[in-house]
């Protein structure tokens, strides 16, 4: 962590609870970035926060250390129950959701308070016994949570704090609906403190503030430009073709020791692996339609090194904190401009300095204009040595199992069905052979089919067909003549002379 990004405000300035400034020291803070020390003297203090800085420069642990200190100094009513959290933190992404959970684990070591994570994708019943346990605070996205809430695993009218990470991600993806739900199910705006983070705050986000928050104080970091100023921002025009000859020489360049390529498709991401792959380079995708054990696991590798290269869509461009991203490579260029402000903000981290390489292609050019105008600057062009460009090795991709493949246990099942049908066959042979019949089983088979075919024929026809006309109806005609209606009470009268 360097000096540069950090403010002249001293954490033991502040005024935390002592567990708290022991949880700073753990993790290593002395000084508060600007959005901490804008921040939090006013939520210390129990006023309403909406804050605005950019991606990387300590909006979780603000909003955590108020959290915590509120309900250190808000104990809870006798009525309250385990299963009605304290504290309620919403995030728009699994992995964010992780990352602020683990946030807490350091920050809040030497608080009484049990904290609880619920995600979508994976540990459906181990999340659900966790909340039946009862949690103090409760992290989570809000797929996940809703579904818990609907079942009465808990309850939120016991509230006394409410975060909400990344507002403007939210409305992208469509969960507004959702946290006005879980808004009005929580205790009134001036029962509880609220805090709402984000890299923009937009009008809408700006809306949602003042409907459910309590007349919150607005701290604003800006700078000159949207992005970091230590990045390093570079971009190239090569052709469709280009794109993996020139990757392949950026990465070389750079030595690629933790380097992030973003795509704009899952389909793209999985081609440029291939292509990685195929040129002796350690990489994995981290994308939607990734597993959520694979993706974490995938994380974990790639922040401890064993993975030098990333490729990611989008899912990974918001509230991820990896350290030590040196690159970051937009494979293709973003067709929202404010999702190249959060590419590029994965590099240049808590003050250290990054690279951010863009290729400006036949397909995503176009945006390469509003991405400028966005962020305020003309981003450099670099020029593209093409004798340097080498012919890449073809691709490598994974093998996939077939669908229909059989299972280790189903072909074991099918040899076993096999040979026991053989050894039926082999038997029956060898009894007709003993008793000397000189029909083979095919016919015998044939002759026993026809046989029962006949029998049921048989039983199905009327003995007595005079019996059988007189229980129908209706006689079947016989030549020309219309069909005759015979009565049942008629036949059973003695005929009259």
């Amino acid at each position: 962590m360097t000096e540069k990004h950090l403010s002249s405000q001293a954490f033991t300035d502040l005024d935390l609870p002592s567990p708290l400034l022991q949880g700073a020291s753990d993790a290593g803070f002395e000084y508060c970035t600007p959005i901490q020390a804008e921040a939090l003297p006013i939520a210390l203090a129990g006023q309403d926060v909406a804050g605005q800085a950019k991606t990387g420069t300590g909006k979780t642990a603000a909003f955590l250390f108020a959290l915590f200190a509120y309900l250190l100094r808000h104990p809870a009513a006798a009525e309250r129950t385990a299963r009605q959290p304290l504290g309620f933190v919403l995030a728009p992404t699994r992995e964010l959701a992780i990352q602020i959970h683990k946030d807490a684990q350091v920050l809040g070591r030497h608080t009484p308070y049990k904290l609880g994570l619920i995600y979508g994708g994976t540990g459906y019943e181990k999340q659900r016994h966790t909340l039946e346990e009862g949690v103090d605070v409760l992290i989570g996205t809000p797929g996940r949570v809703i579904d818990y809430f609907k079942q009465k695993l808990f309850d939120l009218s016991a509230l006394q704090v409410v975060v909400l990470d990344e507002a403007d991600r939210m409305f992208d993806l469509g969960f507004i609906r959702d946290i006005r739900y879980l808004f009005r199910h929580m205790p009134a705006p001036e029962q509880r403190l609220n805090m709402l983070f984000s890299a923009t705050l937009s009008m809408r986000v700006n809306e949602l503030a003042y409907e459910h928050m309590n007349n919150p104080q607005v701290i604003k970091i800006e700078s000159e430009h949207l992005t970091v100023d230590q990045v390093t921002e570079m971009v190239y025009f090569p052709s469709n073709e280009e794109k993996i000859p020139l990757l392949l020489r950026v990465l070389e360049q750079v030595g690629a020791v933790r380097t992030l390529v973003f795509v704009n498709t899952k389909h793209g991401a999985e081609n440029v692996e291939a292509w990685l792959r195929g040129n002796d380079y350690v990489t994995g995708v981290l994308s939607g339609n990734v597993p959520q054990s694979k993706r974490e696991r995938l994380l974990q590798s790639f922040k401890v090194g064993d993975v030098p290269v990333l490729v990611a869509t989008d899912v990974a461009a918001r509230g991820l904190h990896i350290p030590d991203v040196s690159h970051v490579v937009n494979f293709d260029l973003p067709q929202d401009a404010e999702d190249y402000v959060h590419r590029v903000g994965r590099t240049a981290r808590a003050g250290a300095s990054g690279d951010a390489i863009s290729f400006a292609c036949e397909t995503y050019a176009f945006s390469l204009e509003d991405i400028e105008q966005y962020i305020g600057h003309k981003i450099p062009v670099g020029n593209i040595d093409h004798e340097a460009l080498l012919q890449p090795k073809p691709p490598v991709r994974p093998k996939r199992k077939s669908r229909h493949a059989p299972t280790k246990k189903r072909a074991e099942q099918g040899k076993r069905t096999r040979r026991s049908k053989a050894d039926g066959h082999r038997h029956v042979k060898t009894a007709h052979k003993d008793v000397g019949s000189t029909k083979s089983t095919e016919d015998e088979h044939r002759h026993k089919r026809n046989k029962k075919s006949r029998t049921t024929d048989e039983a199905r026809e009327p003995a007595n067909l005079k019996t059988a006309a007189t229980k129908t109806k209706r006689a079947r005609p016989t030549g020309n003549k219309k069909p005759v209606k015979i009565r049942r009470r008629d036949k059973e009268k003695p005929a009259v002379g």
